[in-house]
């Protein structure tokens, strides 16, 4: 899924630039089906702060979503949409039996482009980076496929299809 909102954002360089103090952004990353009644998994730092959730299905269909829950020290977030019919799910594996050098796939939208795969090999497991002073992404996959702004929220999977992590 295509997930796109705006936010407003506040412009720290406001007061010495003379700009707005706040700033209107659209922002963009990509989620994963995970429940047929139309639950869609997300990184949280792609919903957070936004007022309307816009999702366009690869399939075109469009729907307003809403966050329905998240967790913070994962940065994941689910999305429910309201869909007369089941939603495909995304078939999913485990992470516990990854090697490294393992084949994986990157799905998403990175720069705004629908349905984008990128290829690549698991680099290690287990990775811990930090984001900011007071938050860590622990326990990643770590690889080598592109994943660039778009992608977040997208599914990584392994090479039957299923899916063993969230791109981030």
């Amino acid at each position: 899924a295509h997930i796109q909102g705006h936010k407003t954002i506040r412009n720290e360089t406001a007061a010495f630039s003379g700009e707005a103090a706040t700033q209107q952004v659209i922002g963009m990353g990509s989620g994963v089906i995970v429940d047929p009644r139309g639950f869609i998994l997300t990184n949280l730092h792609v919903v957070e702060g936004v007022a309307d959730i816009d999702v366009t299905l690869a399939n075109g269909k469009k729907f307003a979503g809403r966050m329905v829950d998240h967790d913070p020290q994962t940065d994941l977030a689910l999305v429910k949409v309201n869909s007369d019919e089941p939603l495909p799910v995304i078939k999913t594996g485990t992470s516990s039996d990854l090697l490294v050098g393992e084949t994986v796939i990157a799905i998403g939208n990175p720069f705004g482009y629908q349905s984008t795969v990128t290829v690549g090999i698991i680099s290690q497991l287990h990775r811990n980076i930090p984001v900011n002073g007071t938050q860590e992404y622990r326990n990643l996959i770590q690889t080598d496929a592109s994943i660039n702004p778009g992608n977040s929220g997208g599914p990584l999977l392994n090479i039957l299809g299923d899916m063993i992590g969230v791109n981030v």
